[in-house]
């Protein structure tokens, strides 16, 4: 039996074993004291809510519900058997782990409360499960050494970072205390996570290049002195890369960026690793500054030029204001827990706190964008009236000079504040203490937690087109032109083109622009331009009718070239053609023709002559022409008429036969037999060249049956081996007939080849 206040690792158990119930004494922790059971692993609820799939994500859910209500409710001893030796466990928690739905992520949980409430028994018991796991001390009976209780979850990774990245995303919202002791436990009994630790980050800010590189952006402080190839410019741009692909790079983005706050957020004595990278700024390395700086940007822009699907414009649009509000939190972060916090608890090493916090908000003043939006969600000049009140010997000159370039980033981008400004924060503060400006910090920050989107919010009102509800939507035609229209109004001298550079700079704002146009307060890139500058003009493309090239150009269909088509040789569907009466009874053909024959039709065999004064008559029979080449030679001479012709030997070429017509009855019929005659006659007389095989055949066969005949040859009889069905008996015809087959079948073919070897072999032939 187990012994009072001993710890698990020097725990030993005596049981029954075998099947005759012999005891034997294990330790505790043993492969053979854990339970065989199958743990399944996740599958993440339909997104759809299909009823098919809602009842299989049910039934699949339910068993692991039950399987991890089954592990929790096990003794301390049996729950470690089961968390160390069980793999299948450790396969179902991964599987959460990887596929639980995120917040941004949509689920299928509103589609059904029973989905949602299952969800909800499974986080629960996984939460349950991790947070028992990361625990070596339940109570004064059940504990486990320290030492013992590090190496187990160390060496049978139990937990590494990338799980406890993922259980802060997911368990972090409202389980925050419990999830930071869980965390400062493991690593305070196993530091070997701060170096886990160490050298993940390295591969988590190559997550920040891998984005660059993807959008082909070339950053300038990756210190690169190697040449480019020359396929190097070839890499997509976020707005030429496929849609999916774009996706996919923003989902990246923001689950990295949500992943980062919940930790640095859950555990803030991480912050001091991230801060031995710099994480937030670099001279040789892109960090989280010049990343939101580049990248930032050309993904918004590539999401509100791009069609895309609305819903799915709608989700990256969102999860890039989501991302863009984490970094600047992760920024805040690191600067409150390893900068603000220290100066305030007042550290021996102040000095060097003060020095790295005002070289951090230096660095961020090459970074407008990132810095205006960090100054709008935490004030710099709170965080300055801070370093005043605890270090008096603070250079108001370096201070002034930060102030000032937060003022010049807010210009820059083309913002207004939505708070007075700096000045005036700066002023009403040093009447505060740092008690209350360190209370005040807090409630701010917890006043900005509770604004979800604000930078999302603010960031959708910089689409060229703004909706009531803060929607993506495209700007028309109509609707740039009433923009420049009504600056060009207030502002005659401007010319349009000039007008469009401003209004695409600052998001097609018309009262932002007059604003920055009569206050003086252009960005750099709009002083360059020239202010009378002309609106570009549009080349007009030539038609596409007259650049085509096509077999049937100028044809008599061709209606791009023609005016007039004869419209009868056009008809829709299938030709209707004439029927067949229709066509027999259309003569045109013969009257076509008849002016032809006509003319054959003028013979006359005697030409009367009279006194014709006109001649017309002569000229009617052609008795005026008169050929002077005609050959007279051969006129007096009778051609044929001596020749001694016969008239038998002229009727012996064709007889002479009455037409069927002309024939009477008889004579008919009985020149008809005389052609039967004739025809029989001929048939006899007639050599045919091929005569039919079947015949020669049949007189072959005739010619040798008569031989055989002769030379006194008995066929042999019919034989009939086949017989009848089988079972029911055969005839003593059939029998005989097996019998003389079985008998004689070695006389032909090949049947005795083994006789004949043998004949062979013996006579010498072969050699043995």
């Amino acid at each position: 039996m187990a012994c009072a206040k001993v710890p698990l690792d020097e725990l030993h158990v005596t049981e029954p074993f075998g099947p005759q119930g012999k005891e034997r004494t294990l330790p505790a922790l043993h492969p053979d004291r854990k339970e065989e059971r199958c743990f399944l692993t996740y599958k993440p609820p339909p997104e759809d809510g299909t009823p098919v799939l809602v009842e299989q994500f049910l039934e699949h859910a339910q068993f692991i519900s039950e399987d991890l209500e089954w592990l929790l409710a096990l003794p301390h001893d049996k729950f470690w058997c089961q968390v160390v030796f069980d793999e299948s466990l450790q396969r179902c928690l991964d599987s959460y782990l990887r596929h639980a739905p995120r917040g941004l992520d949509p689920s299928g949980l509103s589609s059904s409360p029973a989905v949602a409430d299952m969800q909800r028994n499974i986080h629960r018991f996984v939460f349950m499960v991790f947070l028992r796991m990361a625990t070596h001390k339940e109570s004064k009976e059940n504990f486990i050494t320290p030492a013992v209780f590090a190496e187990i979850i160390y060496n049978n990774y139990l937990f590494d970072i990338p799980k406890i990245l993922d259980l802060c995303v997911l368990f972090g919202k409202g389980n925050s205390q419990l999830l930071h002791k869980m965390i400062e436990n493991i690593f305070t009994q196993q530091p070997s996570y701060y170096g886990d630790l160490n050298e993940t980050l390295p591969s988590i800010i190559q997550v920040f290049d891998i984005i660059l590189q993807k959008c082909g952006i070339q950053s300038e402080n990756t210190g690169n002195s190697q040449p480019l190839k020359l396929n190097a410019n070839k890499c997509l741009t976020a707005i030429a890369m496929p849609e999916e692909e774009l996706a996919d790079l923003v989902l990246y983005m923001c689950d990295t960026c949500t992943t980062i706050h919940s930790f640095l957020d859950t555990f803030p004595e991480a912050c001091s690793t991230f801060k031995q990278h710099n994480f937030l700024n670099s001279v040789s390395h892109c960090r989280l500054s010049s990343f939101y700086e580049m990248a930032v940007p050309d993904l918004e822009k590539a999401v509100k030029k791009r069609n895309f699907n609305k819903s799915l414009q709608e989700d990256m649009w969102r999860r890039i204001s989501h991302s863009r509000k984490k970094m600047v939190e992760i920024a805040h972060l690191l600067l409150q827990h390893t900068c603000l916090q220290p100066i305030l608890e007042g550290s021996e090493n102040m000095v060097s706190y003060v020095e790295d916090l005002l070289q951090n908000f230096t660095a961020f003043l090459q970074e407008k964008r990132f810095l205006a939006d960090y100054d709008e969600q935490f004030p710099i000049a709170d965080d300055i009236s801070l370093l005043q009140q605890a270090f008096p010997h603070l250079d108001d000159t370096r201070t002034s000079y930060l102030l000032q370039g937060v003022e010049s980033s807010w210009e820059s981008v083309g913002k207004k504040r939505s708070f007075p400004s700096s000045a005036n924060h700066s002023a009403g503060a040093k009447s505060k203490t740092g008690r209350d400006l360190a209370v005040s910090q807090k409630e701010g920050a917890g006043v900005l937690e509770d604004r979800e989107e604000l930078r999302g919010v603010e960031a959708i009102t910089d689409i060229p087109h703004k909706g009531d509800n803060g929607a993506v939507c495209t700007l028309t035609a109509g609707e740039l032109e009433s923009l420049l229209s009504s600056i060009r109004d207030l502002l005659p001298d401007l010319g349009e083109g000039f007008i469009l550079a401003c209004l695409e700079e600052y998001g097609y704002n018309s009262e932002l622009v007059i604003n920055n146009i009569l206050e003086d307060k252009l960005s750099p890139s709009l002083d360059k331009l020239d202010k009378a500058m002309a609106r570009p003009v549009k080349n007009e493309l030539p038609s596409v009718l007259s650049t085509r090239s096509n077999v049937f150009d100028d044809d008599e269909f061709d209606v791009f070239n023609r005016d007039r088509l004869d419209m009868s040789r056009v008809w829709k569907g299938r030709r209707q053609g004439e029927s067949v009466c229709a066509t027999l009874h259309d003569k045109q053909h013969i009257e076509e023709q008849r002016a032809r024959y006509q003319a054959y039709q003028i013979v006359v065999d005697e030409i009367p002559i009279a006194n014709d004064p006109s001649g017309e008559r002569d000229n009617a029979f052609g008795m005026d022409d008169y050929d002077d080449e005609y050959d007279d030679t051969y006129d007096t001479n009778q051609i044929g008429a001596n020749d001694l012709d016969e008239e038998d030997e002229l009727l012996n070429r064709r007889p002479f036969t009455t037409p069927q017509v002309l024939r009477t009855g008889k004579q008919a019929q009985e020149n008809d037999e005389d052609e039967e005659d004739e025809d029989k006659n001929e048939a006899v007389k007639k050599d045919h060249f091929l005569q039919d095989p079947a015949v020669l055949r049949e007189r072959a066969e005739a010619r040798r049956a008569a031989m055989q005949s002769r030379k006194g040859y008995r066929p042999p009889p019919a034989s009939n081996v086949v017989g009848g069905p089988k079972g029911r008996g055969q005839t003593q015809e059939i029998i005989l007939d097996r019998r003389r087959k079985e008998a004689n079948k070695n006389r032909g073919a090949n049947h005795s080849r083994r006789m004949m070897a043998d004949r062979k072999r013996n006579k010498g032939m072969i050699p043995s």
